[in-house]
């Protein structure tokens, strides 16, 4: 069996599995009775914490097994990977502005993911997955803090 499909394959399935919490908790705002929207919406926050800091872990997994890299692409590899858990968590303490901390993380991350993917020789099926599960998790964090004002 070819390794690579089966890899591209089991990524996708998870990828888009991961969407789930994402989509559901932004559903659970916009339907749910009101007096559980500060639920919603704190599980909402934590998991996409949780996501972010994972997307910077990818990197660190991916220094440690290129073996191509310069020593300044290895630097900068693993200085990422750890930005996104800082950005992540800092989305904690800016009260209001946490969720459009947490999309500018996202969407930054898919930034350095696109530059630094080459370095990794990543296969070519990993930036679009990428950039599809970072559009559909943005669109659930923006109907989620549309949902926060217009029903809370």
């Amino acid at each position: 069996m070819n390794t690579h499909f089966v890899n591209k394959r089991v990524a996708h399935l998870l990828g888009y599995a991961g969407l789930i919490p994402f989509v559901l908790l932004m559903l659970g705002c916009w339907l749910a009775h009101p007096d559980w929207l500060g639920d919603f919406i704190k599980g909402q926050l934590a998991y996409g914490i949780a996501i972010l800091s994972f997307l910077g872990g990818v990197h660190w997994g991916a220094v440690m097994v290129s073996s191509d890299l310069t020593m300044e692409q290895t630097r900068k590899g693993l200085v990422w990977g750890i930005l996104p858990a800082l950005i992540a968590w800092s989305s904690t303490l800016m009260g209001g502005f946490g969720f459009a901390v947490l999309m500018a993380g996202l969407i930054g991350a898919y930034q350095a993911d696109k530059r630094m993917s080459v370095w990794y020789g990543m296969p070519e099926w990993f930036l679009p997955l990428r950039l599809k599960l970072t559009c559909i998790v943005v669109a659930s964090l923006v109907l989620t803090v549309i949902a926060a004002n217009v029903r809370g």
